[in-house]
């Protein structure tokens, strides 16, 4: 089966007033038609930017300096935005973490809904109108009639949610980035809107790119997982192998701040130190070894490669590929003093 979708080495900048500052840096991936890939990482790793790159939505001041993204073997990444506004929405749809600041407040939920169906499907009036009640009753909101005619403040954050995947794929996209599509809703809700993601998937053949920094979500919905951190890949894998084997000190860590329903109430949840290092400041070597206990002195002066070390297994550390001396009795830096859980 081709490629859905190809990223290739993608490096994503944004001017600044101290500079230009580069956010996601050389990452690449591939995602086939009725596959979930997972993206994970802190707050600030470049999980968003690279979804906002795909759908070339990075304002003034963003841009992509190197790589390519093909989709269906199109080379999307240096198309005029008049181009690029027919494929939004017909071939790659987006769900934003923020429903509530993604719908506009000033105008119908119908209104919405049907603007996207007029625009990429060619259809008018009442049959634009029945096919967005239809897209609310398939996403599961009762009453769809009057639900059309509601303002987005009228309903709750599921609600709003739900109707945000209703107009993702309303024009039958290919291709679904979802960003953060959980946040702020509570774990009924949570598990409802999973479920209807998973339904729509197996009904359409549609690819999901699930944004995330929750691993359970990962676990329940994932095929794929691509973990990121500083703006680059560490560690990309299938599900079941990141789980079980996580080669990466990084991934590692995200493993051992999960909870688990069967764990000691005693049992204090592990931490990894220190935070993501600011764009302008990326530390040499490996940008992970600031926080790392094996980190070697290979670690502190070259960047590791993203090798892979099984069939599609591929990792970005120079432990985890047998590369490195004994871990540095350097001591820990001053910023790896809180520990952070994700």
């Amino acid at each position: 089966m081709n490629d859905l979708l190809e990223v290739d080495g993608i490096e994503t900048v944004f001017r600044t007033e101290r500079g230009e500052v580069t956010s996601v840096d050389g990452v690449s991936f591939r995602l086939k038609a009725g596959e979930t890939l997972g993206i994970v990482g802190e707050s600030g790793c470049g999980k968003s930017v690279t979804s906002l790159s795909i759908m070339r939505l990075l304002g003034k001041t963003g841009s992509i300096r190197k790589g390519e993204i093909r989709l269906n073997g199109r080379n999307i990444t240096g198309l005029a935005e008049s181009a690029m506004r027919q494929i939004r929405g017909s071939e790659v749809s987006m769900i934003f973490q923020d429903p509530m600041t993604s719908l506009n407040p000033v105008f119908t939920i119908g209104s919405q809904l049907v603007e996207s169906i007029m625009l990429h499907l060619n259809v008018k009036g009442k049959a634009a109108r029945n096919h967005a009640i239809e897209m609310l009753r398939k996403v599961g909101i009762s009453r769809p009639e009057e639900i059309m005619d509601e303002y987005p403040h009228k309903l709750s954050g599921g609600m709003r949610q739900r109707v945000m995947i209703a107009i993702a794929l309303s024009c039958e996209p290919k291709l679904l980035i979802a960003d953060e599509p959980t946040t702020a809703l509570d774990v009924t809700i949570q598990a409802q809107i999973l479920d209807l993601m998973k339904k729509l998937r197996e009904e359409t053949g549609t690819a999901i790119m699930l944004i995330t920094h929750d691993l359970g979500v990962v676990a329940e919905m994932a095929d794929r997982v691509i973990v990121m951190y500083a703006g680059q890949v560490v560690e990309e894998a299938d599900v079941f192998t990141l789980f079980d084997k996580p080669l990466h000190p990084y991934t590692t860590g995200l493993m051992g701040s999960i909870p688990h329903l069967d764990g000691d109430d005693e049992e204090t949840l592990a931490s990894i130190p220190g935070t993501v290092p600011p764009l302008q400041n990326m530390p040499s070597g490996c940008r992970f070894h600031t926080r790392c206990s094996l980190a070697t002195e290979k670690c502190f002066a070259e960047a590791p490669p993203l090798l892979e070390l099984a069939k599609g297994h591929r990792v970005r550390c120079w432990v985890a590929q047998g590369d490195a001396e004994a871990p540095s009795a350097a001591p820990a830096p001053a910023s790896a003093t809180k520990g952070v859980t994700t």
